[in-house]
């Protein structure tokens, strides 16, 4: 950056040996100092690498199939069953494999090639999704296997999430690592709008089979973006080598961590009590408001614009604290509380948006927060305890939203749980009042 307290222009000097000195002559005023340029921004300087060009298209792309193939899986299994609690099972059973191996994929990830493993599990996932588009198509799903596709697809998550997670770190540096995580948040958002509206009209116009298809071939498009980039501009951090014991010294970090710890911790408790959009829009759209798909589609579309913006908000922060983190989430539990208080359908889309705002403000920040506070060589298994915890306590939550729906109706189930995320992210913060020391992220 320019110094701006640069040199002036001095006033000539006489020459030796002129006698008489010449009439003075008037000086001329100073060139003004040059304006300091301005810093480059950090958006910018991304956008310069190659590599994460290239993975910010495959994170558009892909994250639009995982929206399509979600929403579509959803409403596929609400219309067989009309079972709001069936919608969190099939919810549940997606995110069961995270809770149970995800810490194991963390180790994976830092034992072997992240670009590798992330394009392996992509390619099984079109698989998959091309495998349940031919059966939904035939007309031959049913229940039962579109339970045992979410969990094969949850299985696919354990090795895609924690190597994508990581491989941030291996396109941008540390340096920039805050930016990109933002960035990210802030793409997802993007095809959270997109993808939510792409399988509306696919619905309603051909059918759920056709949306699952063009997963598929978004899943492949992810695959050939990551085939394109240049190894050789990646900052590789080390693999780090097979030996006994690598799990419980990845726990051991997070344990000794308090800090870290509680926003893990937070992040398990509003998966489970908070984030459960696709239960909750799925019984508004169907049995509160009667806008079918295309109002499920709508609703997905302004929850995601919303957190579009509190993803930009978050990358916005100067300084990054636990409390903020801790704020984010009351924020979203008020919200989720004061949405199932809605008294029409205009304010409902009202309160959607702010609670995406909310929830992806709080992703970010405790994403970010998790790890900017975690050493590159244990950055992965970090990771694979806090995504487990994150969406496992989805998967929680995505039954715990079915059955209070069920027994307490639309608004009240989403009351109870705005309820119950405000008490936990209450005694969160009575926690953390002792422990001041290192509000801050920064690595060890």
């Amino acid at each position: 950056m320019t110094d701006p307290l640069d040199p002036r222009p001095s006033t000539p000097e006489n020459l030796a040996g002129q006698v008489p000195a010449p009439a003075p002559q008037p000086v001329p005023a100073p060139a003004p100092a040059p304006e300091p340029a301005p810093a480059t921004k950090p958006a910018a300087s991304l956008l310069r690498n190659h590599n994460y060009r290239l993975f910010l298209v495959a994170q558009l792309s892909g994250g639009t199939g995982v929206w399509m193939l979600r929403l579509s899986q959803d409403w596929l299994v609400l219309q067989l069953t009309q079972s709001p609690a069936a919608v969190g099972i099939v919810v549940a059973l997606q995110f069961l494999p995270l809770l149970a191996f995800g810490p194991m994929g963390g180790v994976i990830a830092d034992r072997h090639d992240k670009r590798r493993l992330v394009m392996g599990a992509q390619g099984t996932a079109a698989v998959l999704a091309a495998v349940l588009a031919s059966l939904t198509i035939a007309g031959l799903v049913t229940v039962p296997l579109l339970y045992g596709f979410a969990f094969l697809l949850g299985c696919v998550a354990v090795i895609d999430q924690p190597a994508r997670q990581v491989l941030v770190n291996e396109l941008v540096g540390d340096s920039m690592l805050r930016s990109a995580i933002s960035t990210n948040n802030a793409l997802n958002q993007l095809s959270g709008m997109v993808g939510p509206a792409v399988a509306g009209v696919l619905i309603h116009q051909v059918g759920q089979g056709w949306a699952f298809a063009a997963n598929a071939v978004l899943c492949l498009v992810v695959v050939a973006l990551f085939a394109l980039m240049r190894t050789r501009e990646m900052m590789r951090v080390p693999v780090v080598a097979r030996a006994k014991g690598q799990l419980r010294e990845g726990a051991r970090y997070i344990l000794d961590r308090p800090r870290l710890l509680w926003v893990v911790l937070l992040a398990g408790l509003m998966g489970a009590f908070g984030m459960n959009g696709p239960v909750v829009l799925a019984a508004f759209a169907d049995f509160e408001w009667q806008t079918g798909s295309g109002g499920f589609g709508l609703y997905n579309s302004v929850s995601a614009v919303g957190g579009l913006v509190g993803a930009v908000a978050a990358a916005r922060l100067r300084v990054l604290r636990v409390r903020t983190v801790v704020l984010g989430a009351g924020i979203f539990a008020v919200a989720e509380g004061l949405g199932a208080l809605s008294p029409n359908h205009a304010v409902f889309l009202v309160m959607l948006a702010v609670i995406g705002a909310a929830t992806m403000f709080f992703l970010t920040s405790a994403a970010t927060y998790v790890q900017l506070s975690a050493a590159p060589k244990v950055r992965g298994r970090v990771m694979a305890f806090y995504m487990p915890l994150l969406l496992g306590g989805h998967a929680a939550g995505g039954l715990i939203q079915g059955a209070f729906t069920e027994h307490l109706g639309v608004r009240g189930g989403l009351v109870l749980t705005g309820v119950c995320a405000l008490v936990g992210t209450g005694v969160v913060a009575l926690a953390l009042r002792g422990n001041r020391r290192r509000d801050v992220a920064e690595l060890d």
